[in-house]
């Protein structure tokens, strides 16, 4: 490798998200509205299927492909009939972020509130069937508080499902 060859390239992380949906063209709007991505580029096929996009959202690239019926190939949400991962993102004012995500056909999974670990969080499944979680840091705790404050919720948790199940 040249010398003046980067291994990680200019502008990416040493770990890239890829998410492969159902109407990749489609998801790339929905990001581009709910998220505030803006797209790098994007390959499409023959078909008009996207085997390879590139969206940004804040300083984080991801990869976007249309779902592909090849052995190997990663299946949407949809077709799995759920997700296996999800995208935690940090963004400046959750609450903004949040009513702008749901306003573009977001699902609420989890309002915006102040948890345990020192973020104001809240969590929204896409219109595509994946998994986001939206925060902004707002404290910047021990991990003995952390600890105590996850101990905390998760009693408060275990109430909650045991008056559901009375």
């Amino acid at each position: 490798m040249p010398a003046s060859v980067k291994p990680v390239p200019e502008g990416f992380h040493t770990v890239t998200p890829t998410l492969c949906v159902q109407n990749a063209a489609a998801a790339i709007d929905f990001y581009k509205k709910a998220l505030g991505a803006e797209e790098r580029m994007r390959m499409a096929g023959p078909d008009g299927k996207i085997g390879h996009a590139e969206i940004k959202i804040g300083d984080s690239v991801i990869f976007l492909s249309d779902e592909m019926p090849m052995p190997g190939c990663a299946r949407s949400p949809q077709t799995l009939g759920g997700t296996t991962g999800g995208l935690y993102l940090y963004v400046e004012d959750v609450d903004e972020a949040f009513q702008r995500a749901v306003d573009a056909g977001g699902e609420v999974m989890s309002p915006v509130t102040d948890m345990f670990w020192g973020d104001r969080h809240g969590a929204f499944t896409d219109t595509f069937g994946h998994t986001r979680s939206l925060s902004t840091h707002t404290a910047d705790l021990s991990p003995q508080q952390i600890d105590e404050g996850a101990k905390k919720w998760q009693a408060q948790m275990a109430e909650q499902a045991q008056k559901k199940s009375a």
